[in-house]
Parts: structure tokens; C-alpha cells; sequence
């Protein structure tokens, strides 16, 4: 029997317990500090047993999943590395940075057990062990960050069990995890909340700002709207990283100024040219760090119970609605009614089913 013990069972780590759970062989552990978190996770299933006690479920573990705060990695791995652990256990993490954590592993040395660092780049905007998801991590990239003192077989072993997630598995350094990472999620979530902020000083002198920021604004600065603490931590833990691409970021703002300034028109039209073009080499339906966004924008007619029709419409043929929205400003926004849905099939469900039906349907 193989023994998994989580801390920290919330939208990642339940996720991870509910792709286990049940498997032949393996037995998931819960782990919290408030025993009314430990009860949440039994009465929902996520897991086999659930535990207050941090030595017991480190002790009892072939695999320990760390899917804490990354300010509080640190902690945890001191605490279970005063625990007598299996010989072969294997302990990882699920942070949005690597460097940091793997070098204090390595600097720790744990006893009898080996660390590998590791990050399933999925997310959602729902937190908790609530949003937890069997799907979650599928098609996902989960990165692996062995250090030199990870054992090939050591490895295989987490790779085999992390194939439960069905995510596809990639192994590059912490150091070059951190770069990539930081530049298409970390650096992006700054200049968002730094956008936002710039408008929301506007508005103090003109409330038409928050008036008028529908659509497209709200769109684009939505990963403004993360978890405070947690963004804290993971910026300041890959401060390095981040200060070197704010300075890219500044060299690049400068240029667009200075196309501007001189009305190269030119200059502005290869700038959209280029970044479109690698934008459209992306893939579109590859999970990823930001969470993607399934929605469609409806043209519907000013009728008493238009809304009511579609959203009946969509329930009737088991496609799964999760928000809407009347769009009062349609500025950059091609519908008065925007559908959010959970996963692309859905949309793609929505789209053709509208579509039939005779409704003007935009993306």
C-alpha cells in the first residue's frame, strides 16, 4: 500500500487527492490544522483519512505533497524533517517558484526521504477544497525540478504516480522554471494590478473610469484580482527574477513611447504584427498557469424573458452555464450578453447550439 499524505488539501491539493483517491494500492491523507478543515475533506470525499498532526501524517507517508503557501514551505519542511520518515519517501511541493525551495532542501538534507520540487501550472478562480476538481490537472503541464541529489528512480516513481493527474509532466531546473514562469504568469499578474490601480487613482477625480471599464478592460486585468497573501509571497519569493523582467518590461514601455512621440506608424503596426503572430502560435486549449476563460458574447433583442430562453436552452441540452452577464457598455465587446462556461466543450457546445438556433453568437 502506498501512502500519500497532503498538506494543505485546497483547489491543488484536493485536486491531487481526488485524482488518487480510490486508485489500487494507494491510501491519500488529509493533513490540517483545524480539525474542522480535516472534517471537510472527509464528509467531501477528497480523501481516505484526515489527521491534525503533522508528524502523523508525515510518518506514515511513501509521499508527501506540500501544497502550502510558498512563504510557509520553509516551515513545513523543517517540522517533518525532525520526524522519523520512510526510508525512500519522497517529498514535493506544489509552488509557483522552485530556486528557493529546492536549494533550502538541498541545504536541509532530509533524513531517509528526497525532495523534488514540483508545480502543476492549472489553476481556477475558485480556492479551496470546494473547487477541487478530478479534471483539474489534465492536460495541464506539471513541471518537475529535481535537484542533483534526486535519484533517477526517485524520479520515475513520483512521475508514475503523478500519471493518476493524467498532466502532462515536464522536468527543467528550478532556475529556469522561475524564468519562464515568471515571465508569463508572475510578471503579467503585476502589470495588471498596476493597471488597475493606475485607473482606479483616475477615478478619484472621475467616477466615469469605473463606469465605462466594461468588457475588454475588465477582461484583460481580471488576474488583478488574486489572492492578496498568496501574491505576496510568490513575488517576493522570485523578487530576482521579477526585477530583472520589470526592467524588460520598462525598455519595452519606453519603445512604445517612443514610436508615439515620433508617430511611427510603422514601428506600432510590426509591434501588434509580431506579437500576434506569436500570440496565434500558441496553443489555445493547453491548460495553463492563468486559468483560461470560455466565454461567447450574444447579440439578444431588448424582449421580457430573452435570457431566460437561452440560459433554458443551454440546461436542456446538458451544457453547463456557470456565469452571465449583461453588458451595458459595448465598447470592444461585439454582444450585450456575456456566457461563461467551465470548459471548452462547453463553449464550443453553447456556440453551435446558438448558432442553430438563430442567435448572432461572438467570441
Amino acid at each position: 500500500m502506498i501512502t500519500v499524505s497532503i498538506f494543505g488539501v485546497g483547489l491543488i491539493g484536493g485536486s491531487i487527492a481526488l485524482c488518487l483517491k480510490g486508485k489500487p494500492g494507494i491510501k491519500v491523507i488529509g493533513f490540517s490544522n483545524r480539525p474542522a478543515s480535516v472534517e471537510k475533506y472527509l464528509q467531501r470525499g477528497v480523501v481516505d483519512e484526515g489527521t491534525t498532526s503533522v508528524q502523523e501524517a508525515a510518518e506514515a507517508a511513501d509521499f508527501i505533497f506540500l501544497c502550502v503557501p510558498v512563504g510557509m514551505m520553509q516551515e513545513y519542511l523543517d517540522q517533518i524533517n525532525t520526524f522519523n520518515l520512510k526510508k525512500g519517501c519522497i517529498v514535493t511541493d506544489v509552488g509557483s517558484t522552485k530556486s528557493s525551495v529546492t536549494t533550502y532542501a538541498e541545504t536541509l538534507k532530509l533524513s531517509n526521504a528526497v525532495f523534488i520540487g514540483g508545480h502543476p501550472m492549472a489553476g481556477s478562480e475558485r480556492t479551496g477544497v470546494e473547487a477541487a476538481s478530478y479534471h483539474l490537472l489534465e492536460n495541464a503541464f506539471y513541471v518537475l525540478t529535481p535537484s542533483d541529489s534526486a535519484t533517477p528512480e526517485s524520479v520515475e516513481r513520483l512521475t508514475e504516480l503523478l500519471s493518476h493527474t493524467r498532466a502532462n509532466i515536464v522536468k527543467v531546473d528550478a532556475e529556469s522554471h522561475d524564468d519562464i514562469v515568471g515571465a508569463i504568469s508572475h510578471l503579467p499578474h503585476i502589470i495588471a494590478v498596476a493597471l488597475v490601480n493606475q485607473v482606479r487613482g483616475y477615478n478619484e477625480h472621475n467616477g466615469l473610469y469605473e463606469s465605462l471599464a466594461a468588457g475588454g478592460f475588465r477582461d484583460i486585468t481580471r488576474i488583478a484580482s488574486g489572492d492578496p497573501a498568496l501574491w505576496r509571497d510568490i513575488l517576493i519569493d522570485n523578487r530576482q527574477v521579477l526585477l530583472k523582467l520589470l526592467r524588460d518590461w520598462k525598455s519595452e514601455m519606453e519603445g512604445f513611447a517612443k514610436m508615439l512621440e515620433e508617430m511611427d506608424g510603422a514601428g506600432i503596426e510590426q509591434s501588434f504584427r509580431t506579437a500576434g503572430d506569436f500570440r496565434s502560435r500558441m496553443p489555445e486549449r493547453r491548460k495553463g498557469m492563468i486559468h483560461s476563460v470560455y466565454d461567447c458574447y450574444v447579440d439578444v433583442p431588448d424582449h421580457p424573458g430573452i435570457i431566460g430562453r437561452i440560459a433554458t436552452e443551454l440546461g436542456n441540452n446538458r451544457i453547463n452555464l456557470s456565469n452571465l452577464q449583461i453588458i451595458e457598455s459595448r465598447e470592444d465587446v461585439p454582444g450585450v450578453l456575456r456566457l461563461s462556461f467551465r470548459t471548452q466543450d462547453d463553449l464550443d457546445g453553447a456556440i453551435a447550439l446558438l448558432d442553430r438556433t438563430g442567435y448572432a453568437v461572438h467570441q
